[in-house]
């Protein structure tokens, strides 16, 4: 995954500012690739609704992703024709490449983009921009899947689209409805902390972004959209699809792993109502509880079918062992991350060092249940053996949440603030005032900073704007 390093930590969300008549607040990215034939129109079109119907300035930024027709020279006619376009070409393709350059070089302080053949009905641009600018979200995405939304495409790309959907929530938690609807928007400051983690360069390049997003704790609001599949649209299903399920699992092992910094993407201390101490609210045992339950359900699965593996060329006494040892590695980081919370690699070998002392407890309860039952009959059945682990098992999971609660992810105290000071005068600090808080005193730039690409040689300079 991408470890670049990161600009900072995230200023708290605020209102964007009224700025001057010609400083755009939106910056709407077309990215095209041997489109000569529906840029143009496409162009002309969202630049007629966007003068009529958005109240901020605005500019149309064309990423041209190394067109080999009459792209560039379309996109450049654009340019001269309409003062709020603006063409943009790189060497290399990757919808994704176009995105994280454009945006990255964009003073803009809300970003977007839409598909070349204007699938989206238009009228839902200003929704999906409306909560960035008022500093309610980090991120909008257009759903084709929201209840409200009317959606004419065949069963084919339904089903598809609906089964990636469901990929995404089973495997990385995704919580938003449709991560690959062609009409997203972020917020310049969260793009500009957020894009050097972003690895892919092509079509998976959103459903990572938002993955990332997500876990990091922004908020990403949802709007329904009237959409029209284009019949006529170049994207190559198959490919995609197997590129987007290597993508699952890159990013799905990344964040098991703990080697994404998420914590760049954190906001000030005091920004979210969570960091408040409220008293008469509970704590978050019950939840801790749910997904101790349902880490402990997968990880009881997958060492049984371990154990029944490993069963099948060695004794039953080494074959718990190993078994349980791969799946206890498992099970902490699992615990670590989605029971209690815990980000980064900070203290993550410390933590698995802690694990296996649970884990040897656990093996001493199953490893007795075995000695037990072969002391107490000479061949057991393969589901007798069974059985015995289930029941040690669940003892010894009571113990190993408690012990995971109070010992290894205790709950910290050493984070209250004593001071919480936001302040977003340009060129003033923002003070998150943390105990060991590596963001404090930091001075924040004002909206409409220029930005530098996160990858120079994703484009080519001789066009830089």
């Amino acid at each position: 995954m991408r470890t670049e390093p990161s600009p900072g930590s995230l200023p708290a969300r605020e209102h964007l500012p009224a700025g001057n008549a010609g400083t755009p607040v939106l910056d709407v990215v077309i990215p095209v690739y041997n489109e000569e034939k529906d840029l143009q129109p496409c162009v002309r079109r969202l630049h007629e609704h966007l003068a009529r119907t958005f109240p901020y300035a605005f500019r149309i930024t064309i990423a041209d992703n190394a067109s080999t027709d009459a792209t560039p020279l379309v996109a450049a006619r654009l340019e001269a024709e309409i003062p709020e376009v603006r063409s943009f070409r790189l060497d290399q393709k990757g919808r994704g490449r176009a995105l994280r350059t454009v945006w990255s070089a964009s003073d803009a302080p809300v970003l977007a983009y839409m598909d070349v053949d204007l699938s989206t009905d238009l009228n839902a641009l200003l929704p999906l921009v409306a909560p960035l600018i008022s500093g309610h979200s980090d991120l909008a995405i257009g759903s084709r899947l929201a209840r409200s939304s009317r959606v004419v495409r065949g069963a084919k790309r339904e089903f598809i689209s609906r089964t990636y959907n469901l990929i995404l929530r089973g495997s990385l938690q995704a919580r938003f409805s449709d991560a690959q609807c062609g009409f997203k928007a972020i917020r310049r400051e969260v793009a500009q902390v957020l894009l050097p983690l972003v690895e892919d360069t092509g079509w998976f390049f959103d459903t990572e972004m938002l993955v990332l997003a997500e876990r990091a704790g922004l908020r990403i609001h949802e709007v329904p959209v009237d959409w029209v599949d284009d019949p006529d649209s170049t994207v190559h299903i198959v490919k995609t699809a197997t590129d987007d399920l290597l993508g699952v699992w890159r990013v799905g092992r990344a964040l098991a792993t703990g080697s994404l910094p998420l914590d760049r993407l954190a906001r000030p201390f005091g920004d979210d109502p969570r960091d408040r101490e409220l008293t008469g609210v509970p704590t978050g045992l019950a939840r801790q509880l749910v997904g101790f339950c349902v880490v402990g359900a997968l990880s009881t699965l997958f060492y049984l079918l371990l154990y029944s593996g490993f069963r099948t060329f060695t004794g039953s006494q080494f074959a718990n062992a190993l078994a349980l040892l791969v799946s206890a590695v498992a099970n902490t980081a699992a615990n670590r991350r989605l029971t209690f919370g815990v980000r980064g690699r900070e203290r993550a070998m410390q933590h698995q060092a802690q694990g296996l002392v649970v884990f040897g407890i656990g093996l001493a309860l199953t490893s007795g249940s075995l000695a037990a039952l072969n002391a107490a009959t000479t061949d057991p059945a393969h589901s007798t053996e069974l059985a015995v682990l289930i029941a040690a098992n669940l003892a010894a999971t009571v113990l190993r949440f408690l012990l995971f609660r109070a010992w290894v992810f205790p709950e910290r105290d050493d984070h209250t603030p004593s001071t919480v000071v936001v302040s977003h005068t340009p060129g003033t600090p923002v003070h998150a005032t943390t105990p060991q808080s590596p963001y404090a005193n930091r001075t924040w730039g004002d909206a409409t900073v220029q930005l530098q690409p996160v990858r120079p040689n994703d484009h080519d300079l001789r066009n830089a704007r």
